[in-house]
């Protein structure tokens, strides 16, 4: 802070140009300082969201502390003692057994990382086959509506039991596609 009185005090005793361009430098300034932070928000006409985000899930009144994975496909949710209304509880690990299943109810409990637990039912729209660390499985997907900072994106979520899991919720490219940018320095706490 010192150093900047003085230089400021050395530039108005060099003169009247000096002077002119110091205060110049400081409208770009802060110009680009404005810029900056509205750019923290939204770039190219797309949101900005860091690598953790609070996203509520409108289908249950319930806040999740989400993990964002431009890895994964599909979007996934904490999703367990499903039960298929009127369908195969058992199906064989075929896709012809899964499909049985499709357009039928589905009900199952979900909890967030605060142990909020709510049951959900919603109808199978998708199987999707996920290859992970553990080989390849099938889950069933519902359209849950997703909103962050009041931005409402109805999507196919894939149910998965991630209770052993830190983030109950994890967004996939469904999600972000052709609407966010992943900030990887950005936190939660900056929106």
């Amino acid at each position: 802070m010192t150093q900047s009185i003085i230089y400021i005090e050395e530039l108005i005793i060099s003169g009247v140009y000096v002077r002119k361009v110091f205060i110049s430098a400081m409208l770009v300034t802060a110009a680009t300082v404005s810029t900056m932070s509205y750019a923290a928000n939204e770039c190219n006409g797309k949101y900005i969201v860091g690598p953790i985000e609070t996203i509520h899930v409108k289908d249950l009144d319930m806040d999740f502390k989400a993990r964002i994975d431009t890895g994964a496909n599909t979007t996934s949710i904490n999703a367990y003692d499903l039960h298929v209304i009127n369908g195969n509880n058992n199906p064989a690990d075929n896709k012809e057994s899964w499909r049985e299943n499709l357009g039928k109810m589905i009900s199952f409990k979900t909890a967030n990382a605060r142990g909020q637990e709510e049951t959900h039912t919603g109808k199978i729209i998708k199987i999707s086959k996920i290859r992970n660390a553990q080989g390849v499985e099938r889950r069933y997907a519902v359209v849950m509506d997703l909103i962050w900072n009041g931005k409402s994106h109805a999507i196919p979520v894939n149910l998965r039991d991630r209770k052993k899991l830190e983030y109950k919720l994890l967004i996939g490219r469904n999600w972000l596609d052709g609407k966010y940018l992943v900030d990887v320095s950005k936190s939660d706490d900056d929106d």
